[in-house]
């Protein structure tokens, strides 16, 4: 069972294990235990600023991996369409396939949006970077795609 609770503003506290559906299969946090983790949830695959936010994290990729660093995406989108965004920008990570919204919920990211003058319940685009023992140590909410993934990486240098 996953602890669901929210974790804003958890800053120093530690992540609740959890295990979900991704490209390449389960997803567990603690299986990654040691390395540090980013976990970035968007809005939509194959749109605009989600594409632009995915191609500068495999831009950096290898990078993160450098640093010891895992990235992961998050969005509510399903497992083929994962594959087919993860296929089309030739992403070397994994994406996490939320439909339940339980990492959502967890993360409190999904948020009332503006949406051709409709509000609507959407995924605010946030960045969490979780360290090697499993504790949230930064956080970027309401961040905007384009250069996300730069600043991340100089918090992943500096962990």
């Amino acid at each position: 069972m996953i602890d669901t609770k929210p974790v804003p503003s958890a800053l120093g506290l530690h992540v609740p294990d959890f295990t979900v559906p991704a490209t390449g299969g389960e997803f567990t946090l603690s299986a990654h235990g040691g390395k540090p983790l980013v976990l970035y949830f968007y809005p939509k695959d194959n749109t605009p600023g989600c594409t632009t936010q995915a191609q500068q994290f495999r831009d950096l990729h290898d990078e993160f991996v450098g640093a010891g660093c895992v990235v992961v995406g998050v969005s509510r989108d399903s497992l083929k369409s994962h594959e087919s965004f993860k296929a089309k920008l030739g992403l070397p990570f994994e994406l996490i396939s939320d439909i339940e919204g339980v990492l959502c919920r967890m993360f409190d990211v999904v948020k009332n949006k503006m949406l051709y003058g409709k509000k609507v319940l959407g995924i605010e685009r946030s960045t969490f970077l979780i360290d090697g023992n499993g504790v949230l140590r930064q956080e970027w909410r309401s961040t905007k795609a384009d250069g996300n993934a730069a600043a991340v990486l100089e918090a992943v240098r500096r962990l």
